[in-house]
């Protein structure tokens, strides 16, 4: 049975954090270090964590939010087009910029938003949630 693609929390949090592993990962020092990314992650302050998350989730899940509805079928992943993304952010981003920044800002974000789908967790079948305890 397939359903309708709505991200629940769960898949929204590991989109979220997903990304900003990623962005973590990007940064010189942590690359210089060459420490493993969920390492350097739990090395992250609480506070400087929740700022990294607070800053992304300002970008990323309006635009996952924004989504066209597709059906996913268990164990899978939701798989949208690149076009499909860009039509969303363009449509998201703000007006007031330039357009050589909003060509940057646009880009930047297709690719935010293309990591944090390839962080959501596949999709479970939601018959066999109720026999994974034996009832």
């Amino acid at each position: 049975m397939l359903g309708c693609m709505r991200f629940t929390e769960y898949e929204l949090t590991a989109a979220l954090t997903g990304a900003a592993k990623s962005v973590l990962a990007s940064r010189k020092e942590v690359r210089k270090r060459g420490v493993d990314i969920d390492t350097a992650w739990e090395a992250m302050g609480r506070y400087e964590r929740f700022q990294m998350l607070d800053a992304l989730g300002g970008q990323i899940l309006p635009v996952l939010v924004a989504l066209p509805d597709i059906d996913v079928a268990p164990g899978t992943r939701p798989s949208y087009s690149t076009k499909q993304v860009s039509e969303v952010v363009g449509g998201l981003v703000e007006d007031d910029l330039s357009r050589l920044r909003r060509v940057v800002v646009v880009k930047a974000r297709i690719a935010l938003v293309q990591t944090a789908l390839a962080h959501v967790p596949p999709r479970l079948d939601p018959d066999a949630l109720g026999t994974a305890n034996g009832s």
